[in-house]
């Protein structure tokens, strides 16, 4: 486990962020990537911001990187996984972008409220839950690396 603070590699920054992406570049200058997360992410355009979120897997997506699988788990059945489909389409038609969020390990099942819930939104209201998801999750990523 690791403390947030520290130099990060770009190449360690595109496995916490899922891609290389604009974000990361400009991550990748700071002397602590993480704690500048999220005032990089306040000067990023909204097409930077768009391009760090859909670099990340939907959930319950059946191609994942090995991080995101482990952290998705293994745990749906196929009625869930379905649901999970259709309301991330849903979402990415309302919003525009990829649904993200911190699951902190919970079983797939428990994130169809969480989809449902947000789909009610704001898209500026969930383009800024979507960003601070991001850094939640490149945060754990990186203390339980």
């Amino acid at each position: 486990m690791h403390d947030l603070p520290r130099q990060l590699t770009e190449e360690e920054l595109t496995e916490l962020f899922e891609g290389r992406t604009t974000l990361v570049e400009r991550l990748a200058a700071h002397e602590d990537p993480l704690g500048s997360a999220r005032d990089v992410i306040a000067a990023l355009s909204e097409e930077e911001k768009l391009e760090a979120l859909n670099a990340h897997p939907a959930i319950g997506a059946k191609k994942l990187s090995a991080r995101s699988e482990a952290e998705q788990g293994v745990d749906g059945d196929p009625e869930t996984l379905a649901e999970l489909e259709r309301l991330n389409r849903e979402y990415e038609d309302r919003f525009g972008f990829r649904f993200v969020v911190f699951v902190n390990r919970r079983p797939k099942r428990e994130l169809v409220p969480v989809l449902q819930e947000r789909l009610q939104r704001s898209r500026e209201e969930e383009l800024n839950t979507a960003v601070e998801e991001l850094v939640a999750i490149a945060e754990d990523r990186w203390r339980r690396s």
